[in-house]
Formats: C-alpha cells, structure tokens, sequence
C-alpha cells in the first residue's frame, strides 16, 4: 500500500528515539525536543496545505528488532514518513524494513557507511556517513602529532566499522592502531595496555556512561599517561552527563560533533526555541531532528502525502537547514541518498572552562 491512512485531516509523520537505557537517553531527549518543535512550527504556519502534522513517537531504547516492530506499527497507522534513529545499529534495521515496506524513512541523525545492504530509493540521510566523519577526526589525531593509536572497543558492528575506518586511514599516513577489548578488560587494565602498546592516544570506542567514565578516570589517574590523550569520535563528551560525572577530567577529549562554523539565520532562532525547550544547550542531534521535519515537510507540501512519491522526491529536495542548505546526492559507497556536504567538526571542552567548546579541526 503506497498511500498511507491519515485520521481526521493530519499528517502523520513516525518518528523513532531513544528514550529509554540502553539507549543513550539524552540524545534522545535532543532529538526529540527537535522534531516537536520543527512540528510545533509547521502547524502554526499552517500545516501540511492546512492538515496538522502529527508525530507518532515510539521509543527504540537502542533495540534493533524494538526498532522494526516500530516500524511495522507505524506503518500500519498510515505514516507518510519515518524519521529519526539516533543508534546506528538501530537505524540500519529500521531502514531495512523500511526499504521492505515502501515506506519513506529520514535519518537524522545514525552515521554507519552501510545503513542499508542495496541501494534503496526509500531512504534518505541527514547526519555525515561515518567514514567522512572519522577520517577528519583520523586526520586531526595526525596533525597532534599521534601516530600510534589505540582503541578501547566494546563489541559492535558500529565499533568494529569505526575501527576499520581509522585503521585503514591511519595506515595509509604511516599510522598505526592497536585493539583493547573491553568485553575482556576492566578500565584499570586498559592503563597497563596503553603503557604496553606505547600508545600516544585512546579512543573510546565503547558506551556512554560506562564503561567510557570508568575509563577516563583510570587513565586520568595513571601518572603513566599523563600525555595520553583520550578521545571519543563518537560524541559521548557533549553529553551534559559526561561533564557532570567527569566535571575537569572530562574537559579535552575530542569528538565529532556536525555543526558549521556558523549557524544559518534559521539555526540561531532554533537555537534560543531550543534550548527554552530543554532548559539547557541544544546538542547537534536536536538541531538535526528540527531539520528532519523541515526537509519532510517541504516534500509533503511539493509532493502530497504518497509514499512513493516521497521517496521519489529526495534528488529534488533543496531545503534551508539550521546548519546549511540541504540537498540530497548518491555518493560513492553509501546505499541512501545523502546529505553530502553535512558540516563535521572536531571540538572539545574547554580544560579553563569546561562549559565551553573548542573547534579544533572542521571539514
């Protein structure tokens, strides 16, 4: 069934977050707090050709097959698009059902190269594929002067794609990277391996808040590696939490966060709706969940409410983001069409103020 139902005159849009452990909740909260107030604003200018849009929020608690019952459920209610997914594991068997079903899923915010097996013209990405990402971040760790890399992982299909990426990217600047298995270590016996690898730099590759706290307080503590630098690409430091368990010992982990140098007009009035609305500074994952819901909403005003037409509509989308203007390609090696110029940073939190972030390297 390519037209979805709709009850009473709106519009439905399906949206999948992580609200509760062990998803990473306060990503969660961000995402959320971004799509409802993109929709908030939408119905105030009037809705989808006067319909309300309505927003069908279903916890995925970073649960794959949570995800996909999800997914069925929605789009049983007669959904004219899925949006969301902050877990990239997650995200990928959401977008495989998806693709399945004929039902139009944007992604706002999961970052795996491979989110589907196959080509799919179902789904679209707003967040940078993960390669992108971790090679700038490889690159910056280059730049330091860190050219004997480890990494503490927990199993994962997110993590061991991360750990190929800077690995092969590592290797191919005379880099090197060596594995710590957290599913073998405790945090205090990753501080006896840093200082047997001679590594220069820890990655961690592993959850939020453990065992990543318990981690950076032991090497933290070891006078052994008091010029390690400990990193997290995947962007556990920009948790309010993290800054609230580490207070100063989380200050100077670099990670990767996808936000411009400056926001777009549009973006720094989001930003104040933003953060009225959390009661704290936004994250980049509440700014990628207002731009979900503006990109859908333009296709669903250009194109009506059917699903194939939806889909058929992400190379034409041209929409004014609060992070830049965006447009959907194919680029080589990523299954779904993308938003191909996504900003990237590299930041951290400032040691002298640890409320602050520093840009370290943009790409």
């Amino acid at each position: 069934m390519n037209t979805p139902r709709t009850d009473g005159a709106s519009v439905r849009i399906g949206a999948l977050v992580p609200l509760t452990r062990p998803g990473w909740t306060e990503a969660g909260r961000h995402l959320l707090a971004g799509l409802e107030l993109a929709v908030s604003e939408v119905n105030e200018a009037g809705g989808i050709d006067g319909s309300p849009v309505e927003l069908v929020v279903r916890d995925t608690a970073a649960d794959p097959q949570r995800a996909t019952a999800a997914v069925d459920e929605l789009a049983g209610l007669g959904v004219a698009a899925v949006a969301g997914e902050y877990h990239s594991v997650v995200a990928r068997t959401a977008a495989a059902r998806a693709d399945a079903l004929g039902l139009p899923f944007l992604c706002s915010s999961a970052v795996l190269d491979a989110l589907t097996e196959q080509p799919t013209q179902w789904v679209a990405r707003l967040s940078p594929p993960q390669s992108r990402g971790w090679r700038l971040y490889a690159d910056f760790l280059l730049g330091a002067g860190h050219s004997r890399i480890a990494v503490a992982a927990q199993p994962s299909l997110y993590w061991a794609a991360g750990t190929r990426i800077l690995r092969d990217h590592l290797a191919s600047r005379g880099g090197t990277l060596v594995e710590i298995d957290m599913s073998a270590l405790t945090p205090a016996a990753v501080c006896d391996e840093l200082v047997g690898h001679r590594a220069t730099a820890l990655l961690l590759l592993a959850g939020h808040p453990e065992p990543s706290v318990s981690i950076v307080r032991s090497v933290r503590r070891d006078q052994r590696l008091a010029e390690v630098l400990i990193g997290a690409p995947a962007g556990q430091p920009e948790s309010a939490e993290w800054a609230a368990l580490l207070g100063d010992d989380g200050a100077a982990v670099p990670f990767l966060r996808y936000l411009p140098e400056r926001l777009t007009p549009l973006g720094t009035r989001v930003e104040t709706a933003l953060r009225e609305r959390l009661a704290e500074a936004p994250s980049f994952v509440a700014f990628e969940g207002y731009d979900t819901i503006a990109v859908l909403a333009d296709v669903l005003r250009s194109h009506g409410t059917d699903r194939a037409r939806t889909a058929a509509s992400w190379p034409r989308v041209a929409v004014d983001g609060t992070r830049g203007r965006i447009r959907f390609s194919r680029v080589p090696g990523i299954s779904v069409w993308q938003w191909a110029s996504a900003p990237v940073q590299v930041v951290d939190r400032d040691p002298a103020e640890p409320d602050r972030f520093r840009v370290l390297r943009s790409g």
